[in-house]
Parts: structure tokens; sequence; C-alpha cells
């Protein structure tokens, strides 16, 4: 039982559609995963650099155009908060990527698959 030209056309359409959105939702994960990982390590940098201030000194933080004083103590707390959410996050798109990444490649083998097939 031989499945016809048109109907297998589509399917591969279909396939390859699909594996070109696997793709572009592979770089966008990427790009995403790249920029918070800046983000974490920029906190992390921050974050050693509140610590080795004394328990005295005066910390500001910008809020808008503006800048308010913010104790030492709530600085590393907020900072460090925002941290593990963004490592957290980097988790869930990995977690993503590595779906996507299986569906990309599932979705080429599907179309090799199908091209094998119909050489025989």
């Amino acid at each position: 039982m031989s499945i016809p030209n048109e109907a297998l056309q589509k399917l591969v359409q279909e396939i390859e559609t699909q594996a070109i959105t696997a793709q572009r939702e592979i770089n966008v994960v990427k790009a995403t995963i790249a920029s918070k990982q800046r983000d974490v390590r920029m906190l992390e940098l921050t974050s050693t650099e509140v610590k080795q201030l004394d328990a005295d000194t005066k910390v500001y933080e910008g809020i808008g155009k503006m800048f308010m004083f913010a104790p030492t103590n709530n600085v590393q707390t907020r900072l460090s908060s925002e941290t593990a959410e963004l490592k957290n996050d980097i988790s869930n798109l990995d977690k993503k990527l590595h779906y996507l990444e299986t569906t990309h490649k599932n979705s080429r083998e599907h179309i090799d698959q199908i091209f094998k097939s119909r050489g025989r």
C-alpha cells in the first residue's frame, strides 16, 4: 500500500515546516539563555562587590531616574533572589531547548526516512 504523491508531499511539507519552526525557536531560546546568563554574571559580580563593603557603607539603588538609599542587607537579598530566579529561568529554558532540539532532529529524521522509503 502506497501513499499518493500529493499526500506524501503535503506530509513532507508539514514536517519541514515543523522543523523550520523548531530551528527558529532554538535560536531564540539560545539567545535568551545567553542574555540571562550575562544577567546572572552581572548580579553575581555586583553581589560580590556589595559583600566586600563595610556594614555602615551607604548603598543606593537606581529607581527610574533617581537613586534611593537601601540597606546593604536588603540589596544583598534582592540580588540573591534575582539571581535564583534567573537561574530557574535558565533551567526551564534548557529543558525547552532540549525539547526543541529533539523535535528538530526527529523532523529531519522523518523527512530523510520518507525520501529513503520513496526511493525503493
